[in-house]
């Protein structure tokens, strides 16, 4: 398996909270891994840490190692500019900036230096078509990302995540505050991205894990129960704490 990303012994508290207890985990290339589990179980802590979100809660306290391309992401001499540059994020709730369409794309490459408008154009069509949603807004590229529906807000965000090239998409719950139509278009763009990226997924949807995943992770308690190909771990897990979270026992 050619993982582009994984953990060895990640451990993670929040104060006296032992949030990521031993988490070894590898997220292969061109991959969707999904991340599942009741409420409170790690998952999106999980997610953060991947790109160091987590450096900004004042009493974390993170031992083991997140590799991203065999280079760990702890390392004093790593920028995390340069980290979240190619490893991005998509977050539950859409936050486009209030500024134009055309703005909010055009931000992370600016801040990496870019200013030709010729090559701005071209990286906003191109991240906007990456999102299937050029169509849509190519008319009013002017206009505040702001007056778009919930759903398009959200494929502006993965526009402006896909725009600085990442290598890696982080998602967590991109699709808890959509509607159903709004939920299937980014669950079939999630398919398409994966020719391009490496996707993790945070979802409390089993049947968005089992439509979208190549690969699941199920989290209980800080732990990380079991991670397996998707059509596996959902048909044969190895674990009773999977099989009763999967059959609806709890969570």
């Amino acid at each position: 398996m050619n993982a582009i990303l994984k953990t060895e012994n990640l451990n993670l508290w929040y104060g006296q909270n032992h949030a990521l207890k031993d988490i070894n985990l590898e997220m292969p290339q061109n991959q969707v891994t999904a991340l599942i589990g009741p409420s409170g179980c790690g998952k999106s802590t999980f997610l953060k840490t991947l790109d160091r979100m987590n450096d900004l809660v004042p009493t974390v306290k993170i031992e083991g190692k997140v590799l991203y391309r065999d280079q760990n992401i702890f390392d004093p001499q790593v920028d995390v500019t340069w980290l979240r540059r190619h490893v991005g994020m998509v977050f539950q709730k859409p936050n486009p900036f209030p500024m134009s369409i055309y703005d909010n794309i055009a931000y992370g490459p600016r801040t990496h230096g870019i200013r030709n408008k010729k090559q701005l154009d071209e990286i906003v069509e191109k991240s906007l078509r990456g999102a299937a949603i050029w169509d849509e807004v190519k008319d009013r590229l002017k206009k505040s990302a702001l007056s778009l529906s919930g759903g398009q807000q959200q494929r502006i965000c993965i526009a402006r995540a896909l725009a600085v090239e990442p290598d890696v998409l982080l998602m967590d719950e991109a699709t808890s505050a959509l509607d159903p139509i709004s939920t299937s278009k980014i669950e079939d763009l999630i398919a398409e991205l994966k020719k391009s990226y490496t996707i993790v997924i945070v979802t409390h949807n089993m049947q968005q894990a089992t439509r979208v995943s190549d690969r699941c992770a199920f989290f209980l308690h800080g732990e990380l129960v079991e991670a397996d190909d998707t059509e596996k771990l959902f048909s044969v897990p190895k674990d009773k704490r999977t099989e009763d979270y999967i059959t609806g026992r709890f969570g």
